[in-house]
């Protein structure tokens, strides 16, 4: 009975926190974010629709996003954080259709991984209490990455994360974020290879046809995956990209439903459709499991989550009167509705499912059960069509760091089948999606959230020869951020490792 009442009175909490304390987080969170800017006094053209929105587990930023250097915008000599400053650049979009853009460009299906994350750590429900916490914590974190780039781009005059970098850190390591941003697209498409195996195999068990994941993958791979990466023009997928934000809000209804319904506890309508790994368990691991070192898993798994950074730049060069205070407000709200999204999703699968919480929370839901089947269709046909967009962009971007000038279609053709037949080869061999998620995460998604944006702040700020006292102090916050991240990053990978031995 004491374990009835424990677990009753968490998910009380847990109700709560969703119905208030989430969006009282985010509030809190997007003040932070405008209020760091007014605390310290601080002050290439493209339509919205041209917006390059990298679909995503939230982590294939096209590499093009990085090595383009677009026209820079003029520079305004005025203090970026001690005036309101004027606008530079002449972008377009208004912030409510930059807000739009930049939730759809982190919001992705990296988001159905994080319940396995909740469960490295807990099996009680009173664990997603401090996953929440987590969760709202990263996201801030994250937020104040994506911001501190898009103000180093107003102090150099930049307008693409290459030439922002060149100019506040230097061109000889200029590789090192190109680099980054290839490797992190890399793990994106296996990341989606994953999920579009899990994902299909299901689909076709509801329709009758127990096909193995081999023989679904290599049959999605071949017959439209590998069509889909050799067209020469990718322009009539883009519109494609709302799919997975609506699929996204859907699930996240789907999800609730059938938590509140309780279709999947004791002799619920789909509690029995399930093999044993997949039902429902709970232990007594609750909040204290957030102090094991597993957390770190979690940690890796939201990195890759919130990953839209090579966004910056260019979400602030597109934003109509783009002073710095405008830009922040973008960016806190995106956040701060990323972080609501998250944290409900997460806690709605753990709370459902607990210790048994699929790497894929799809996974877990009854091949019968047709709301979640709708959801799993919407996920899949949003990835199959983000997916050449990711492709290429890595594909491009190894073509890019080779120096390969002579792209003929035979050697852009040739490249695309080797390169497409290792990822499925890998996403094969790999048992876990969440591993990926977790181990990218910890390494590329930490250096991109925490390490470089740091470095490019106070590059930046030492090149200015005007820098004020409250730039020069937020150098050692920015730094601070950027130790953080790089021991989160050892730690998440030594854990995600261990976690498939």
């Amino acid at each position: 009975m004491g374990l009835v009442r424990h677990i009753t009175r968490s998910r009380l909490v847990i109700a709560i926190f969703l119905s208030t304390g989430v969006y009282t987080s985010c509030a809190l969170s997007t003040r932070s974010l405008s209020v760091s800017s007014s605390s310290l006094r601080s002050a290439s053209t493209l339509q919205p629709s041209s917006l390059p929105v990298y679909p995503a587990c939230s982590v294939a930023p096209l590499y093009a996003s990085v090595a383009s250097s677009g026209k820079d915008v003029p520079r305004e000599k005025a203090d970026a954080l001690t005036t309101n400053v004027a606008s530079v650049g002449t972008g377009t979009a208004s912030s409510t259709q930059l807000i739009f853009t930049l939730v759809k460009a982190i919001v992705g299906a990296g988001v159905l991984t994080l319940p396995a994350g909740i469960a490295s750590f807990g099996n009680a429900p009173s664990a997603a209490i401090p996953a929440l916490g987590l969760i709202t914590v990263i996201g801030i974190l994250s937020g104040y990455g994506f911001a501190l780039i898009g103000r180093v781009c107003h102090l150099t005059g930049t307008s693409s994360y290459r030439e922002a970098w060149k100019a506040s850190v230097g061109e000889p390591s200029s590789w090192i974020p190109a680099w980054s941003v290839t490797l992190k697209t890399i793990f994106a498409v296996l990341a989606y290879s994953m999920i579009l195996g899990e994902t299909f195999q299901s689909l076709f068990l509801t329709a009758g046809l127990a096909w193995s994941k081999t023989a679904v993958l290599t049959t999605i791979t071949s017959v439209v995956l590998l069509p889909l990466c050799l067209l020469k023009n990718l322009s009539s997928l883009a519109p494609f990209s709302l799919l997975g934000s609506l699929g996204m809000l859907y699930t996240a209804v789907a999800m609730g439903i059938r938590y509140f319904g309780k279709a999947y506890v004791g002799s619920g309508k789909f509690a029995q459709d399930l093999p044993f790994n997949l039902q429902p368990a709970f232990g007594t691991i609750g909040a204290s499991g957030v102090f094991n070192t597993q957390t770190s898993i979690l940690v890796g798994m939201l990195s890759t989550a919130y990953m839209a950074h090579f966004n910056a730049p260019r979400i602030y060069a597109e934003l109509e009167n783009n002073t710095v205070p405008r830009y922040l407000k973008v960016v806190a709200s995106s956040f701060a509705i990323s972080i609501g999204l998250f944290a409900t999703m997460a806690s709605l699968g753990f709370l459902t499912f607990g210790a048994h919480s699929s790497g894929l929370i799809l996974n877990n839901y009854s091949v019968r059960d047709t709301l979640m089947g709708i959801s799993r269709l919407a996920v899949a046909l949003s990835i199959v069509f983000s997916y050449p967009l990711a492709f290429v962009g890595a594909r491009d971007g190894v073509l890019d760091l080779l120096q390969v000038q002579n792209r003929t279609p035979t050697v852009l053709n040739g490249l695309t089948v080797g390169l497409l037949a290792a990822v499925t080869a890998a996403a094969l061999s790999i048992p876990d999606v969440s591993f990926v998620l977790a181990f990218a995460g910890s390494t590329l998604g930490n250096a991109l959230i925490y390490i470089f944006p740091a470095l490019m702040w106070r590059g930046a700020v030492r090149k200015q020869p005007n820098s004020t006292t409250g730039q020069r102090r937020e150098v050692k916050l920015a730094m601070m951020s950027a130790f953080a991240g790089l021991g989160m990053g050892i730690m998440g990978a030594t854990k995600a490792v261990q976690s498939i031995l």
